[in-house]
């Protein structure tokens, strides 16, 4: 594998002399570019970064994040970002969480750009009727050949290279079980946030949007299939900062489709995610 580099996807940043309090602010890397486009970021970092929020608002009260949505609401800019955290439906057994990110403006006020809402449930032994709707995948990422990056010939699926948040992405792949394109072992190659030790939750939603862009073999000069959202549903936590997904993008005759994929920590079966994708030919 190439050499990992070094840096992060974000830097924090103080809370300017003009600036709400009940937010952090903090200046996104070009680690965090997006496919589409060089002026926005990928949808990747800035779920991490909600993930965070969430994580540091949340109690420490035994509950897990069992399903978390999270919300394109516009395009999430390069420019100073901001986000904070609330609890709109506390509770002692089930409680939502919120994150909103606000992008800044040329004028230098803010726009919500991305808003994540989560549920989180208490913990309890399920053991004795654990289930898992598809076996483990076959081959854990130390098992595989780990590249920097997605491959930049490939017949089996887009070979997006090395361009933007995914070419600051640590990657391995095997035969998938959903469609007709591999199965991808992913996690961040960088720092979410500089200084800081990532949690392997925030790692998994650092790299889960990536979804959409890997269960097809549709053409991205010629197509494209962004996505407005990521809706995860979970069965466990995650233990590593590996996300395995085996993703299938279905596309429909009128301009829009959907990505379903089936979530895997290096334990096994995590859960499963589903984006809305809007199909447009490029040009």
């Amino acid at each position: 594998m190439s050499e990992v580099p070094s840096g992060c996807y974000y830097e924090p940043r103080p809370v300017p002399a003009d600036g709400d309090a009940e937010y952090e602010y903090f200046q996104p890397t070009e680690a965090t570019a997006s496919v589409w486009s060089s002026d926005m970021q990928h949808g990747g970092p800035p779920s991490g970064l909600l993930m965070r929020a969430m994580m540091r608002a949340a109690p420490d009260d035994g509950q897990v994040f069992t399903r978390v949505t999270n919300e394109i609401i516009g395009p999430i800019g390069l420019g100073v970002n901001r986000v904070r955290a609330t609890i709109p439906r506390p509770g002692r057994r089930i409680s939502m969480i919120q994150a909103d990110l606000e992008a800044q403006l040329p004028d230098g006020s803010f726009r919500l750009a991305s808003r994540a809402v989560a549920w989180r449930m208490l913990g309890a032994d399920s053991t004795p009727i654990a289930h898992s709707p598809v076996e483990p995948l076959p081959a854990s990422p130390d098992q595989l050949k780990q590249i920097l990056g997605f491959p930049t010939e490939d017949e089996d699926a887009v070979p997006w290279g090395m361009v933007g948040f995914i070419g600051k992405t640590i990657t391995a792949r095997q035969p998938g079980r959903n469609g007709s394109t591999p199965a991808l072992w992913i996690r961040p190659a960088l720092d979410l946030v500089a200084g800081e030790q990532m949690s392997n939750l925030e790692a998994v939603f650092t790299v889960i949007d990536i979804a959409n862009g890997v269960g097809t073999r549709v053409d991205p000069q010629q197509w494209s299939w962004m996505n407005m959202d990521t809706t995860v549903h979970l069965v466990s936590q995650p233990t590593s900062p590996w996300l395995g997904i085996d993703s299938d993008l279905a596309i429909g005759s009128g301009g829009y489709g959907a990505s379903f994929a089936d979530l895997y920590d290096v334990t096994g079966f995590l859960g499963r995610s589903a984006q809305s994708d809007m199909i447009a030919p490029q040009g």
